[in-house]
């Protein structure tokens, strides 16, 4: 067996998620569908480098699978991108080493979030960009990004259900960007590993700080709290990213 590393894209609206399900359309099943077109009808499964929930994108999403027999990459990247549907694309495939991981040899994720925040709202962003229609100060959320960074507990930004019982990682990047027209915000997020739905509840946060509903200085306190209740909002999944996946 040949093992492959993969970097797809895909536009989130219409799966629900990456990880296969019993019911429901996911990426992992569209993309392990075609990889058994290709083998003859034998089945492949692929790792990917986490999960992606219903509604949310990726530009940089890494998988790693074992086939056969070694094909040519850009050949095997074109069968891959021509025949998985249209909303998967396959940027690039590269030869892996036999004991790579997807998941587990992650050192490093980088996540978009874009809020619209525009009035009234863009009908052509209503599932690629969260909705804000509120005030907002974005000096004040740019006064609390400085408290994400570093090693901390992320307890109060890890929805339940999620099964990781270590709540610790390190943020090394959390930047807010605003396009020209001032009509959209992004979000800029990386770190070593983020806790699920994180991403969305950090933004939940952050848009409230910026609306006066929660102190600017109050992230170490909602960290300290290790309590999901003292922090804001779960932000809505279309507007989050993954865009790019780090190994050593």
């Amino acid at each position: 067996m040949v093992r492959y590393k993969a970097v797809i894209a895909y536009d989130g609206t219409n799966f629900n998620g990456f990880q296969r399900q019993p019911n429901g359309r996911t990426v992992q099943a569209e993309v392990e569908k075609t990889l058994q077109k290709m083998n003859d009808g034998r089945a492949i499964t692929i790792f990917g480098s986490g999960r992606t929930d219903a509604g949310v994108h990726a530009v940089g999403q890494v998988i790693h699978f074992d086939y056969p027999q070694e094909r040519p990459l850009e050949r095997m990247r074109f069968a891959l991108d021509t025949q998985t549907p249209d909303d998967i694309a396959v940027s690039s495939v590269a030869f892996a080493a036999d004991d790579f991981h997807a998941r587990y040899h992650v050192v490093e994720k980088t996540y978009h979030f874009k809020v619209q925040i525009v009035k009234p709202r863009s009908p052509f962003r209503r599932y690629y960009a969260a909705y804000y229609p509120y005030p907002l100060d974005l000096e004040l959320i740019r006064r609390a990004l400085p408290d994400l960074l570093g090693t901390h507990d992320f307890t109060s930004f890890c929805a339940t259900g999620g099964s990781i019982e270590d709540k610790v990682r390190t943020i090394y990047q959390a930047d807010l960007e605003v396009n020209e027209a001032e009509t959209e915000l992004t979000f800029i997020f990386r770190g070593n590993g983020f806790l699920f739905k994180m991403i969305r509840i950090l933004v939940g946060t952050l848009l409230k700080i910026g609306n006066g509903r929660i102190p600017a200085d109050s992230i170490p306190a909602i960290i300290a709290a290790k309590d999901r209740n003292i922090a804001g909002p779960t932000a809505h999944p279309e507007g989050l990213y993954l865009v790019e996946v780090k190994y050593e």
